[in-house]
This record gives C-alpha cells, structure tokens and sequence, in this order.
C-alpha cells in the first residue's frame, strides 16, 4: 500500500470521484490502476479565500505497487508504513492485588482500559455519577442554579472533557502509536471515523457522553469493578510503600498499586495529598474571560465570503505577548457552542465552552486567557488553587451566583453594562449583568484589554463593541504537578500521578495518552498470575 501525500481538492469540488481523479493526476496513472484508498489525513490550505482546498494525504492499493515505486521519484508518494501500538513486555515483580485507578476522565479511562485489555485486574474509582445521573444534575444546575458538588460539569463520569467541545488537538509527539490507539479506540465506542483524520479532529459533547458509556460498559465485559459516588479521601503506606487506599472516608481498599487520575479540579484531594507527604508543586496556568462572537462572522474571517457557508463553523487560534509581558491566548475555541457554568463548589463561580458534535449554535465561543504563575500567588504548592478559588469567589459575589456578562465596551469603560447589542447570548446557566473589571488584578485587565484590540486586527470584528464577555475561566489546566520519576511513580511507591489534574496533560487527547504511558509504566513492573 501506497502513502500519498499534498493531494489538494478545491472544497466545493470535494467528492469520492474527485479524490480518485486528483489521485490518478498526482500518481501519472490510470483511474483504474487504483484498486482503492482511505483518507489519511485530512488539512485546509486558506490561505487564499478565493480558492480553498482540502489537503489529503491518502493511503492507496493500486496494481504492481512495487514495480511503481521502484521507478517512482515523487517525494510525495512512499510505501505506508504500520503504526501499530505494542504494550511493552510485562515486568517481572508479581501483582498481590488489585489495580486502583481514581478517576474516570480520559486518563483514568485509557489507564484503566490499556491494563484490562492486557490482563490486570483494575477498579475504577470515581468521586461522581454515571454520565446519566450526571447529565441531569448538571441541566438541573443550570436551570436551578442548585449546585451538586459531587456530580458536575467537572465531577463525574467522563471527566470535565464530557461537558466541552470533544476537542481532540495535541502537539504530542506519537512514535509509538498511542495517539492511533486512542483515536482507534474513541471510533471503536461511536466517535465519528473523520477523528481519525481530521486535522482538526472534535467528537462533540452529545457523541462523546454515548462513547463514554460504550466504554463504561466494554470495561465491565473486561471485569473491571467501577465504583461511583466514591471519592478517595485518605491513602495509607507502610515504609513508603503504598498498601491501601480510603473511598468517602469508611471503605478501605488494599492496593499495591494506585494511578492517581484526579483531574485539575479536585482541591480537596490535593489538599489531602499534601497532607500526606506526597511531593507536588504548584505550575503555572492561565486564566481570563469567555468571549462570544457570531459564527457567521468567524466563518467569513477564516474562510471568506465564497466559502463562508459551505465550510461549517471555524475555528481560531490566536496568540499575543501584551506590553507588560504577559501571554494572552485563545483557548478552548468552541465553534457554534455555547458559555456553562463549570462551577464545583459552593460559593464559587467558574466557566467553560461546549459544543454539541454539529456545532450549530448561533455563536462561537473562547477562553481569552493571561498566563499566570508563581509570582502573582505565591511558591505554596497549593498557592495557585488559592488564587483560583479568589477569583472565582469575587465572580461569584459579583454574579449573585449567575455568570457575570459584560459588553466588550462597557469592560474596557469600567461600567456594569445594562442592555444587550447586536450579538444573542448563548449560554448554560443564569447570567447578570456585572463589571468584570473587579474580578481580576489590574495587571490581568490590562493584558486582556490589549489583546482584544490586537486580535481585532488579526480577525476583523474580534473587538466589536457589543462582543459579549463573561468571567471567570479559571480551570485552564491544572494549577498542580504532583511530582513523579522516570517510572511515572510518586515519592510513595506505588502511587502513580496521571494526566492532567496530576499536571502532566492539557487536554483530552494528551491525558488519554499519558493514562496509557501509566498503563505501560506499570506493567513494565508488574506481571499477573
């Protein structure tokens, strides 16, 4: 099978006769010397909005492909090789036990569902419901505004990833194969094929709790136990050696081994952590405001009025070095979605972007973030989560409960804005009219304020007056790194920080990833009976 690369299809010609004619065109062959071929993958050239295309790179099957490559000098067309993921070979140290993995967003899950396939027995652990029971607790919040701080857009079933865009981008480096595995895996349990391609790869919230379920059920078939509404509040060792753990402060559970996959929300467990002696420090994050535009304007910016309406909603990607220093960039970009409340504690208010699998909501979404570090809270571990929860307090007192909103003008004049513009709100959860500026440091503001105007250069319209803010994105990324050595162990032996709440992935895909670096790292020790 052949690997053919730079195959570009204008987009309002792209079709299954086109690829195959652009093939046989880059190939100098017959359409009929070509048996088949798949989509590789998949990118757009926009450079020019007066013809956009489509850039495949196509895995082909085409008659005497040896005899063709033998005397073929185009640098774009070579043999496909296979990318197939290994687990590595079992260690040589016996299991006494069972695995304890805590928490089931997708680093939890892929550690969990790498070590069941391969033979360990697992128990999954999981401080909040079912994606089911979850669904409804969160859709009662934001009608209500009544809070469950265990089952939540960030507790639960799936992970806080379940309540987002699906968005699947990393700059992980794959030379083993573990991002195919995961993408393979995400299609296996219903995720839409083009994910495997896509160079802008989303399975979409609605898809996405359905793939979580069909895993759930898969990892049952496999004997794992899964154990719901338990959340992990003591560890226990012995000579620096883990031998149990403590679920909702009563059941003990013996474990030799313990994947610590708690996500970047779960304070308490920190603390807990903490407490225990376990190293940690605290890592620099992001936070900012939520912006909504129209998706038609975003489209016309990034695709043009010729392609506008026949590309489906665009995404962005903007960045700035603002004069005082700091970083401001998009995050989180959710075409055709929509602004939640992702709030998980009492008296605290923080936000997210969602959107459904056709992202088809009126507005487009993103997190406008300013990096923040050890300088603005302190060189605590747990200073950062100190400066979040502040944040989040004055956007709740602001709110009376409800997101706060605020016209873009009304922000940069520093006045409570009192009637909507041109842009519909889309959004999850009450809002009131506020004054962001007092949720934030100056320093924050003026980054902020600044990077609006920039970006309003780069996308016109980006910083129209009537652009409707919201505050606070404060759970970017996780504000701790629990500190683990080369064979992904803690300071306690037998303790394994995982993914992003550990602070070692940023995003669905990079914590599906490290699960199965976790997975591997344990079995390179382990072997069952």
């Amino acid at each position: 099978m052949l690997k053919v690369s730079q195959v570009k299809i204008e987009v309002n010609k792209d079709n299954e006769e086109e690829k195959l004619r652009s093939l046989a065109k880059k190939l100098r062959v017959n359409e009929d010397e070509i048996l088949n071929f798949d989509v590789r993958k998949q990118s757009i050239d926009a450079r020019d909005k007066t013809c956009i295309y489509y850039v495949y790179e196509f895995a082909v099957s085409m008659r005497n492909e040896a005899k063709y490559l033998e005397h073929c000098l185009n640098q774009d067309v070579s043999k496909v090789k296979d990318e197939i993921y290994e687990f590595p070979s079992k260690g040589s140290k016996p299991l006494e036990g069972k695995i304890a993995v805590v928490g089931s967003g997708p680093a939890g899950l892929f550690a969990a569902y790498t070590l069941a396939e391969n033979g360990y027995p697992v128990i999954l652990i999981e401080r909040g419901k079912k994606i089911e029971a979850r669904t409804k607790d969160v859709e009662q919040f934001w009608q209500t505004g009544v809070l469950n701080t265990e089952s939540n857009v960030q507790f639960g079933e799936g992970g806080a990833g379940t309540f987002s865009d699906g968005k699947l981008n990393t700059l992980v480096k794959d030379q083993n194969h573990r991002q195919k595995k995961v993408f393979e895996t995400f299609v296996k349990f219903g995720a839409p094929k083009e994910i495997l391609y896509s160079y802008k790869p989303h399975i979409g919230t609605d898809k996405l709790r359905k793939v979580i379920i069909n895993m759930r059920n898969k990892l049952i078939k496999m004997g794992v136990d899964i154990y719901y509404e338990s959340c992990l509040t003591d560890i226990i060792a012995n000579n620096n050696q883990l031998s149990s753990i403590v679920i909702n402060n009563s059941k003990i559970i013996p474990c030799a081994v313990l994947v610590l996959a708690i996500g970047h929300s779960a304070r308490d467990t920190f603390q807990m952590l903490y407490d225990k002696n376990i190293e940690m420090t605290s890592k620099p994050f992001a936070v900012g405001i939520r912006v909504q535009h129209p998706q038609k304007m975003i489209n016309m910016s990034q695709y043009g009025e010729k392609y506008a309406n026949i590309m489906g909603a665009a995404s962005y990607k903007l960045t700035n070095q603002s004069s005082n220093g700091r970083g401001v960039y998009s995050f989180c970009m959710c075409p055709g979605g929509f602004v939640v409340n992702a709030s998980s504690e009492e008296g605290y208010l923080a936000i997210n972007g969602m959107s459904n699998h056709a992202r088809d909501e009126e507005n487009a979404c993103s997190a406008i973030i300013v990096t923040v570090d050890a300088k603005d809270y302190g060189n605590h571990p747990l200073d950062g989560v100190q400066f979040q929860r502040k944040l989040e307090q004055k956007a709740f007192e602001l709110g009376n409960g409800d997101i706060p909103i605020q016209l873009l003008k009304d922000y940069y004049s520093r006045v409570a804005t009192t009637c909507l513009g041109d842009i519909n709100p889309v959004f999850k959860g009450k809002t009131t009219f506020c004054d962001l500026n007092a949720i934030f440091p100056e320093e924050i503001n003026f980054s902020l304020k600044e990077s609006m105007e920039v970006f309003g250069k780069k996308i016109k319209g980006f910083n129209h007056p009537d652009t409707i803010i919201a505050g606070v994105e404060s759970r970017t990324s996780s504000p701790v790194k629990i500190i683990r050595d080369d064979n992904f162990e803690s300071n306690i032996k037998g303790i394994y920080p995982c993914g992003e709440g550990a602070g070692y992935a940023g995003g669905i895909t990079s914590a599906a990833i490290d699960g199965i670096k976790v997975a591997e790292a344990i079995g390179k020790i382990y072997f069952q009976f």
